[in-house]
This record gives structure tokens, sequence and C-alpha cells, in this order.
């Protein structure tokens, strides 16, 4: 990264390593990916996943949504 410009290098370990490891693509196949088709194959392993909800989030929706039993 250039502290002084705020550009951070483009993480091409982390890419290739996703590409051609864990996505098991030829050099040929990676080389030949646009950004987007990249960014949608390699979705699903992403570490951008959303989260848990947090436990205050959660409480909220178990207040507003109570469960129904059959009962009443």
């Amino acid at each position: 990264m250039n502290a002084a410009a705020g550009v951070t290098a483009f993480p091409w370990d982390e890419v290739m390593t996703m590409g051609l490891g864990l996505l098991r693509l030829s050099p040929k196949e990676f080389w030949a990916m646009t950004p987007i088709e990249f960014e949608r194959a390699s979705r699903p392993f992403s570490q951008r996943r959303q989260t848990a909800p947090a436990r205050a989030d959660l409480t909220k929706l178990m207040r507003a949504f109570p469960d129904q039993h059959a009962g009443g």
C-alpha cells in the first residue's frame, strides 16, 4: 500500500490462490475471466459473507415476531 497516496495494491496473491487453488481453474480459464465473472465464481468462498446477526438484533426480532404456538 502506498500510504501517502491512499492506494492499496491489488491482492494478486489472494485472487490467484482463489482462482487456481480453490476454484481449480486452469491458468487459461483464470486469465480469460472478467473481474465480474471471477467475483461471481468466488463469491461463495469469499470472506465477505454476511455474519450472523448480533444478539441484540436477534432479541429485537424475537420480540417483534414471537413464536406462535398451536394451542394459543
